[in-house]
Order: C-alpha cells, then structure tokens, then sequence
C-alpha cells in the first residue's frame, strides 16, 4: 500500500507532462508493456464515445446489467467532486488505499518520463479493472476516441457513438464530420457499433469509417428508433422488435433517446442475458450526477429558500444547451433564473442562446479554482447580448441571494455551464 495520499500522487502525476492534453497513444503503449498489459486481462469490455449522453448511457447499462446480476466494472470523466469517481470496481467507487497504491505503482513504471495526467491515471485504472474480478466493463473515452489514452481495446463486445456535436474543436476538428471521424476510431473490425440520433455529417463520417474497417452498425432512425414517448414510458423498435419501457429515471426529453442506444446495446452483448424486466429496473434506478439534477436538500438549497426549485446540470456546449431548452419549455408553472459559470474552452454563446428567451433573469459566475475558468464579466456579456436581464455575482452563494432579492414568489434556479462548476456546487451543497 501507498504510504501516499492519491491526492499528493495526482497532484505530482500532473507535472508529467507540459500539456494537459496530448492526443497519441505512444506513450500508453510504453507505461502498458511496463505494466505487463494489464489491458490484455480485462473482463469484457463496451467502448462508449461521443459528445453528450456517455454518461447516461453507461449510468443505464450499468444498473441494468447489475439489475440482471452481473458484477460492473465502469470507467468516467471528468470526476466532480473526488478523483475516485472516475473508477468503478464492481459498482464500487474505488477505495483510497487501492487508488493511491495503483498511481503509485504507475508512477514507478513510468520513470518520470513524460506522460499526460489522463494516460497514466488510465493506466491506473486498467490495473485494478484487470485485478478485480467482475463481468464486463464499461469504458468511456476521455476526448475524442482515435488516440484516446482508452483505445487500447483489441476486440470490445460492442461499441457506442452517442451524438456527436462540436465540441473540443481545438483537439478533435472544426467540423463535425472531423469530430465525428475521431470519435469514429473507437470502431473495431467485426465488432457491432451502435450509433446513437447524429447530425448528418456526423453520421456519414461514422459510416465511412465503419466501411473502412467493416465493423458492422446500428443506426438510431434506421435500425432501431424511439417511435412514441408519453407520460408513462416509450417504445422502442429495435429491428422488427418492438418493446414499451418505463420512462428513464434520469430526466430530460433526451433520455430516452440515450436509453434506446444502451438497451440496443444491452441486447448485443455476447454470453449476457439481460431480459427487458431487467432493463426496465435499471431505468428505474440509474442515477447520473449533475444531469438535470435536483437539489431537494444541502446548504445551497437551504441558502435558495423553499419557494425556489434548484437544478444543477453540467452540459456546457450549444447541444446542451439545446437539451437545456427543451427540458425548459416544459417549466411553465414558474419562471426560470440561470447561474451559469463555463470554462473559456467552451462556445458560451452557443450555450446560452438556445436558453435565453426562457429566462427571467441570470446572474454569472467564475468557477472557483478552475484556472481556465471564463471571467465572470465574459460570461455576463454573452447573457447581455443574448438579451437576458443578467449580473455578476462573486459565488454561486451570492448569485443565489441576488436571484433571491430580486425575485418574489416561487423561481425556479438551474445551476449550469461546465461539469467543473457542478462539481463545486455538489461540494458546496454538501
């Protein structure tokens, strides 16, 4: 065991490398073989991409196969409170002692050679998937897919594209069809891709790859579709079969759409048996952080007062924000206010515009401790010039007492702009 605390280890792992990001699967290669390829004795593993709804999906399967009685390993980023999150072992958020012990071995085999943050923590990960016995692992990509630290998966039982939008342009490409051929490289040579609902463009360059390296598909609108949702549930048509399931626990009107790829893919996986009861008790249960969450109790919510409705979601580029509105037009019984706090990574004005016309008022804030934080006041402009009453405020504590001085009568308050800010407001909370 580490005599370390994995906090003092991940602050040191950062220093490994100038870039936080740097997209190539060289090195990983290096610390794997150092490692004796723990990535050759993973249980059976589901590669997920995309740009939204990758954690749903895996929040979904995940309580599904669980539902069913399999033991789940899962693997997610970015963390929101504690770095721990990002690993699952066998539905368990990983221990401190286990974590601080496998960076510690990573950081040995590395040698102090350059080696980005995300790489060798992934390393760290596939150690403990490879020695904790469970039946299957469920594996998002970090950024992109082609050179994600993660693709280092000869043979997965099945892949997922969820919809790909624009999104870490500087990385991945300007266009969508760019983006959409990175995500694309996760694809594997007879290995069934579902796809889930994409623009286009996004959609033809997903297709060309496949052909590229015949991995067969599963198109969402061909092969499988969301034909009717309702207040009790949805049906699916996967190929000529035809299913009704309760509506997902996780909200937004994107939901089932999310969990229509997942049980597509549930229903592909080879030597598992996950029946539909089984998939309608993992919808029932999932549970997936700061995604049009509601904070029913906690410090902010008591600063908020009782005639205000508080949400937290961490969406921060212009799908989101387009998924922010629908879920927005359905909050008719109270007027909505917005505190929005994003990194200058993102398109603010693509977030915000799809939201401003529903808004009453909006205070902006800075995240705190996020050095690529956007400035409060760039974040107010956006909201001004998309036509929202809107102010600074120094926290999400003071916004929420502006918001609460300048209002009478029940609000409604979303919390939102970046999975960073989210994270801090769930610290906060408590």
């Amino acid at each position: 065991m580490s005599t370390l605390s994995s906090d003092v280890l991940l602050e040191r792992l950062m220093g490994l490398h100038p870039k936080l990001i740097d997209l190539s699967l060289d090195r990983m290669f290096r610390i794997l073989a150092a490692l004796g390829h723990p990535e050759r004795e993973l249980p059976p593993v589901v590669h997920i991409a995309g740009t939204n709804g990758k954690g749903s999906t895996v929040a979904t399967m995940k309580a599904a196969l669980i539902a069913a009685g399999y033991r789940v390993h899962a693997y997610t980023s970015p963390h929101l409170v504690r770095f721990h999150e990002r690993v699952e072992l066998d539905g368990q958020i990983i221990a401190e002692p286990a974590l601080a012990a496998l960076l510690e071995e990573c950081e040995q085999a590395n040698g102090g050679v350059p080696i980005t943050f995300f790489e060798i923590t992934t390393a760290a990960a596939f150690l403990g998937f490879s020695r904790t016995p469970a039946d299957i692992l469920l594996m998002e990509t970090g950024l992109g897919g082609r050179l994600d630290a993660t693709n280092m998966i000869d043979k997965p039982l099945v892949t997922i594209i969820t919809p790909v939008s624009l999104d870490h342009q500087q990385f991945l490409g300007d266009t969508l069809g760019l983006i959409a051929g990175e995500k694309a490289g996760i694809l594997k040579p007879g290995v069934t891709g579902v796809i889930g609902p994409q623009p286009a463009e996004a959609l033809a360059a997903i297709e060309r790859r496949a052909g590229e390296i015949d991995a067969p598909l599963l198109v969402a609108g061909r092969d499988f579709a969301v034909e009717r949702v309702d207040g009790d549930g949805f049906v699916l048509r996967d190929g000529d079969r035809r299913s009704t399931f309760p509506r997902p626990a996780l909200v937004g009107a994107h939901q089932p759409f999310n969990a229509a790829s997942a049980i597509v893919a549930l229903r592909r996986l080879q030597g598992f048996t996950v029946d539909d009861a089984a998939i309608a008790r993992g919808l029932a249960s999932a549970r997936w952080p700061a995604r049009l969450q509601k904070i029913a109790s906690g410090a902010l919510k008591d600063r908020a007062g009782p005639d205000v409705e508080l949400w937290l979601d961490g969406g921060h580029n212009p799908s989101a924000g387009e998924v922010l509105a629908d879920m927005a037009r359905t909050w008719d019984d109270r007027p909505l206010d917005l505190i929005v706090g994003m990194m200058n990574t993102k398109d603010p004005v693509g977030f915000v515009r799809p939201l401003a016309p529903l808004v009453r008022r909006a205070r902006a804030v800075s995240i705190p401790g996020e050095k690529n934080t956007l400035p409060a006041d760039a974040t107010l402009k956006v909201l001004r010039e998309a036509g929202v009453e809107a102010a600074e405020a120094a926290s999400v504590g003071a916004a929420l007492d502006a918001l609460k001085a300048a209002g009478s009568g029940p609000a409604r308050v979303l919390i939102c702009g970046s999975l960073y800010l989210a994270g801090r407001v769930l610290e906060e909370n408590g």
